[in-house]
């Protein structure tokens, strides 16, 4: 059994971070200590790790409660609902992937507009293409 400060430093968390995921309804703590301290086992470590994972890996929470609750009643769900759950995810970050291509062809081409010499600015060509593009 671990204490909140424990579980924290082994999920790699914080105390508050695990008693918002409690008030979220993504974690329980029904077991204290006589002196009231919240006692947790490796089933909330496991889950709080799958919740720490679903959120480096850029899930919402409310897309991280859906896999938890997919996950806790296996027998009720598909694996059709977690793949719809990944799919809108990677959607997403494809999306996000396309859009910073494309800002960074654009920060290229500025780039490669410029002498970069230390001539004055007056006649800068990235600051006259960040002026036209405004002007759009």
């Amino acid at each position: 059994m671990y204490r909140i400060g424990q579980l924290a430093k082994l999920a790699e968390v914080t105390p508050d971070t695990i008693r918002y995921y409690e008030k979220l309804g993504m974690m329980s703590h029904d077991i204290r200590t006589e002196g009231g301290f919240r006692l947790y086992d490796e089933d909330d470590l496991r889950r709080l790790q799958f919740i720490r994972h679903g959120r480096q890996l850029g899930f919402t929470l409310e897309a991280i409660a859906e896999l938890l609750s997919i996950r806790v009643d296996p027998a009720h769900h598909t694996c059709q609902e977690s793949k719809s759950i990944v799919q809108a995810r990677l959607a997403e970050v494809e999306s996000k992937i396309a859009e910073l291509q494309e800002m960074r062809n654009s920060l290229k081409r500025l780039n490669d507009a410029c002498c970069g010499t230390a001539h004055s600015s007056v006649y800068c060509s990235i600051l006259e293409a960040l002026e036209q593009g405004a002007a759009r």
